[in-house]
């Protein structure tokens, strides 16, 4: 494969994201809301973390534009028995500090999930998983205690780290992708400078520099300015319309996957009625949210299986805005409006968002459309941490927050959810629903051999879920690149993922 020529930047310019003169050897500088948590590929679920990720790390499989489960890594993926599954990577794949990768490695960072000390939201995808054997220097065996056709979404966009990583990769990751960390600040940048021993080929750019803006205006500001080159997703649409009149910039569309949505605590006496789950989703005017809040940069979902899915089922129960069910719903559970039209709600409730500004305006136009039906909100932000921190903990009623970069890719993530064994820190059933008929379903699509079958029982489960509403969709988020004029070589997948970064380049 042909290497593109990187002339290297003196880093300590680029981390401090100073105004150069054009150059094809300037590192892009990319403006994000966040900065991660964690850089380690099996511990960071935040979203900037895997986004990041993607950067920094080679996995096994991917999820390619048709959302179908594709190679990264390997050569060779295939079925060995009903319990088992052989890998194989190619030789001469180099991590960043220049060893090569083996299938030690790739043991070893499969091998961390089954090991009771190691703590990771990430271990639920690996409850299957029994053994991680070499076969030879560069083949695995993963051994499952049951037969799982859902195991290789588990092994997507998941990231190799060599063997013996330890707490270092927080903010020290080294991996094998296009892109090695340099220097990690959360609160301010992460430097990346372009692999030139990349198994596929240099980066057409000499790095990228990810500057942490939680300011949407700031943000748009410094694309006006030129003083960052491009951000993905992260502008509210607002921002988004007003700068497509700027001459010097561009923006790229197309449907997305990312799924927002309404996180429920099911443990709550008050959300644990599914009557009050109900009222909740019939008092929200999606559309008049994505209209104006988001400029028509989003669709409406009936759940977290996005409609270019092989498995999404399109005659699902979805809400609809109807305010007079809401309150009969209501009043059915036992919260009747105690003064009629007067200001007296009928029950209140926390609700947890970000900082961010069109998190805000949205939990505004939420709590509005809530005290019409005589719900309460008690709106509170947070910084992202701390949010995210309190979520994984339990400690909420409600918030808001989006499953993105690929999370909905395989339909396994239904499992990860809504399994009654999938709550924290194991999987991503935050609001701890407990559905047996959800989870009979779920454990039958996952040893199913068929295509069909997978299919048909994550239908019905999809089908039961929607009517339970232990989350309430609010939208499918769109992609939306707005960047300097001068890049070429920008493409969006419906991940909205970062992958594209590498084959960018200045035209000046």
């Amino acid at each position: 494969m042909r290497r593109v020529a990187i002339l290297l930047i003196a880093l300590s310019a680029a981390a401090s994201c100073a105004r150069t003169a054009p150059s094809l050897d300037r590192p892009l500088v990319l403006g994000l809301i966040s900065g991660p948590t964690n850089l380690d590929p099996g511990i960071g679920l935040d979203e900037t973390s895997q986004r990041i990720d993607q950067l920094v790390f080679s996995s096994l499989l991917t999820i390619g534009p048709d959302l179908r489960i594709v190679p990264d890594l390997a050569t060779r993926f295939e079925a060995d028995g009903p319990q088992a599954y052989i890998a194989a990577i190619p030789a001469g794949v180099r991590f960043h500090n220049g060893r090569e990768m083996t299938s030690d490695d790739v043991a070893y960072t499969f091998r961390r999930f089954l090991d009771p000390a190691f703590v990771s939201g990430k271990k639920g995808a690996f409850s299957d998983l029994a053994a991680v054997d070499i076969v030879d220097r560069y083949t695995i065996r993963f051994q499952l205690k049951r037969p799982s056709t859902a195991f290789p979404a588990s092994l997507t966009n998941l990231g190799i780290v060599p063997a013996g990583t330890g707490s270092s990769a927080a903010r020290a990751p080294i991996g094998s992708g296009p892109y090695r960390v340099v220097d990690v600040d959360p609160d301010d940048h992460v430097t990346l400078a372009a692999f030139a021993d990349y198994y596929r080929g240099a980066p057409r750019n000499s790095g990228v520099v990810i500057k942490v803006i939680p300011d949407d205006t700031m943000r748009g500001l410094e694309l006006r300015k030129g003083d960052v080159d491009l951000v993905v997703n992260d502008l509210p649409p607002d921002l988004v319309h007003g700068l497509s009149t700027v001459s010097h910039l561009r923006i790229t569309t197309g449907a997305g996957t990312d799924y927002a949505y309404m996180g429920l605590n099911l443990r709550d006496p008050i959300l644990a009625d599914r009557r009050v789950r109900q009222a909740i989703g019939y008092a929200i005017d999606r559309a008049a949210i994505i209209t104006y809040l988001r400029r028509d940069f989003a669709r409406e979902t009936s759940g977290i299986i996005p409609d270019m899915s092989w498995a999404y089922r399109d005659d699902l129960f979805r809400f609809t805005y109807d305010p007079d069910r809401a309150k009969a719903l209501l009043d059915e559970a036992g919260y009747r409006d105690p003064d009629g039209d007067g200001p007296l709600p009928r029950l209140t409730l926390s609700f947890k968002t970000s900082t961010a500004e069109q998190y805000r305006l949205q939990a505004a136009v939420l709590q509005e459309q809530l005290r019409r039906v005589g719900i309460a909100l008690d709106v509170r932000s947070y910084e992202f941490a701390t949010l995210f921190a309190d979520i994984v903990r339990g400690n909420f009623q409600l918030y808001t927050l989006v499953f993105s970069a690929g999370a909905s890719a395989d339909p396994d993530i239904l499992r990860r959810i809504f399994h009654s064994t999938q709550v924290p820190p194991s999987g991503f059933n935050r609001g701890h629903y407990s559905n047996p008929d959800v989870d009979h379903l779920l454990d039958l699509a996952t040893a199913a051999a068929t295509v069909d079958e997978r299919r048909r029982y994550y239908g019905e489960a999809q089908s039961l879920i929607a009517i339970d509403a232990p989350v309430i969709s609010l939208y499918a988020r769109s992609n939306y690149v707005v960047a300097q004029a001068d890049l070429t070589g920008i493409s969006l997948s419906p991940l909205g993922d970062l992958a594209f970064l590498a084959g960018v380049s200045r035209t000046r």
